[in-house]
């Protein structure tokens, strides 16, 4: 059993590679082809990263309706490593309206270069290359900036009064967007407001952006807000705009009172003699936000605690036949070996007591020989816990000559176990604990929709759960429960609070290292983390802070 350690030593070499920065990517697009000659697109750009010759989408940006020259407020947040060549390609897609799902999206190009190209030019402009690598004239601007230190966010509320009414029928229909002047005059869209339809004094969401996107950490930095009213067919009427600072806004915030400017049309100012403005725009609501990192709760005491259940189906195979997924070779490990070692060796370096429960489902057990789908593999229902990752491996091949593989295959029964586990740690309050949940399976769920109600449930709480499919089934319906091709409800419709559900298929990493697979499943928990305990607003532990937050009085 050597060989898997060693493997997983080279697993935890791989992940722990220090980020030398964090790169703010920002894109925008010109030149798009109108959809028909009645109709402007409706683009959006999908960011993927090369991982041993493969593309895995990384983010995407918001869907912009009716544009041929986009400027999305998404900003792509990646990891920029000097001694890694990483490939990026960035994908222009129509998302038609009323889905933004990319399955029936039109594919408009795609541009492909290194995050060094782009951080060294800081400003990339290439063509996009349509189907077979003709060049069109669309093109993509990617422009990069390094993150600073400062990863606190602002948390913003406006509202506007008496706008102009730019309608006939109707009124106004007004957003707001502001941008960032940069040292070299040019602007950075921050972020930009939905469109309240029909509203002169509309009030907009309230919203989180960084102090880094911002204002680039810099609280005198001009600030410019444009308010439009926005038209069905993309060119948008403009209503007026204000400058500002993040210092005034801060004012504002420390004062504990509303803060207002004054909406200008230039060009209605320079005709118009009695012309004072085209409405008020007002700062409701200004907040600073400590954010912390994943270290932060970390190094703060916060445990990573890390559970296994392991598919005991019949589709497996006998496992006293080399061919079954559960055969265990006396110098091979099967997939469920190599998918529990690569994950757990990495899992356990954040668990003080190194004790992990470990459970089974699918199967016949003794004494009476009844199905489980949540038995303790090591037999011992009030302790379920074995010692390190070399205890669970050796629970799993004590267990396999006791019990009867059989089936359905449910997974709903164990996700609902941890977060038992997890609700109680959630009523702590504090950032002690948080669960990870490794399942490791061979086919297609049974259970779907009881499946997607506990995922739903727990969403709510300080859990993520890592599915790897193992052998060589068809795992296209398992791809739902992962939320990136779209928001996972449970069947009454109720949607997930947060993207806790990560799904891989072993079969697509047989030939990588067993690196690559704990990367692939571990990227995003880190952030899964952070964005939990700062969503309940709950600060690591033994870490002092400031956090300033006063409510307005109008």
């Amino acid at each position: 059993m050597s060989n898997i350690y060693e493997s997983a030593e080279a697993t935890l070499g791989f992940i722990s590679s220090p980020c030398l920065t964090k790169v703010e990517l920002r894109v925008a697009c010109r030149g798009i082809s109108d959809r028909d000659a009645l109709s402007k697109p409706d683009p959006c750009v999908v960011l993927k990263m090369q991982s041993h010759g493969q593309w895995f989408e990384v983010d995407r940006t918001e869907v912009i309706r009716s544009s041929s020259g986009p400027v999305f407020s998404k900003v792509f947040l990646v990891d920029y490593y000097f001694e890694e060549v990483q490939r990026l390609r960035f994908e222009l897609l129509d998302i038609s309206s009323g889905n933004n799902g990319l399955r029936d999206a039109d594919f408009l190009g795609a541009m492909e270069c290194t995050l060094g190209q782009i951080v060294s030019q800081r400003k990339l402009t290439k063509a996009l290359l349509k189907q077979g690598n003709t060049t069109g004239k669309s093109s993509i601007m990617v422009t990069a900036e390094e993150l600073s230190g400062n990863d606190d966010y602002v948390e913003l509320s406006f509202s506007a009064r008496k706008l102009d009414d730019k309608d006939f029928f109707s009124k106004s229909d007004p957003f707001l967007e502001i941008f960032r002047v940069n040292d070299d005059g040019t602007e950075s869209l921050v972020h930009r407001t939905e469109t309240v339809m029909n509203n002169l004094s509309p009030v907009w969401k309230s919203f989180k952006v960084s102090l880094n996107t911002l204002c680039s950490g810099d609280h005198d930095r001009e600030l410019k807000s444009t308010v439009w009213d926005w038209d069905s067919n993309g060119k948008h009427d403009f209503i007026g705009e204000f400058q500002t600072t993040f210092k005034e806004m801060m004012r504002a915030e420390q004062e504990g009172k509303q803060i207002q400017w004054e909406c200008i049309n230039p060009k209605y100012q320079m005709k118009k003699k009695n012309y004072r403005n085209s409405g008020t725009v007002i700062l409701n609501h200004c907040k600073t936000i400590k954010m912390y990192s994943f270290l932060d709760y970390i190094m703060g005491g916060c445990q990573i605690q890390f559970t296994v259940a392991i598919d005991f189906t019949a589709s497996n195979g006998d496992p006293r036949n080399s061919c079954s997924l559960h055969y265990i070779h006396p110098y091979q490990p099967n997939e469920y070996l190599k998918a529990l070692v690569a994950v757990g060796e990495i899992c356990q370096d954040y668990d003080s007591d190194k004790m992990f429960p470990a459970f089974g489902f699918g199967a016949l057990i003794p004494p009476d020989f009844k199905v489980s789908h949540d038995f303790a593999v090591n037999f011992d229902e009030e302790n379920p816990e074995c010692a390190g990752i070399q205890g669970v491996v050796e629970a799993y091949q004590n267990c396999l000559p006791k019990i009867q593989l059989y089936g359905p295959t449910n997974i709903a029964p164990i996700i609902h176990k941890v977060a038992s586990s997890a609700s109680e740690e959630m009523h702590t309050k504090e950032a002690m604990e948080y669960f990870i949940l490794l399942i490791l399976t061979d086919g297609v769920i049974t259970d779907m929709a009881d499946t997607r109600e506990a995922i739903v449930h727990a969403s709510h709480l300080p859990m993520s759960v890592i599915i790897v499919g193992v052998g060589n089934a068809d795992f296209t319906d398992m791809q739902i429960l992962d939320g990136d091709d779209g928001i996972l409800r449970s069947p009454k419709g109720e949607p997930v609070l947060r993207d806790i559900v990560q799904f891989v298929p072993f079969k697509d990493f047989k030939h990588a290292s067993p690196a690559a697979l704990a990367k692939s499943v571990l990227a995003e928990v880190p952030n899964q983390v952070v964005d939990y305990y700062n969503a309940k607003g709950i600060k690591p532990k033994c870490i002092s802070d400031y956090e300033s937050s006063r409510t307005f009085s109008p």
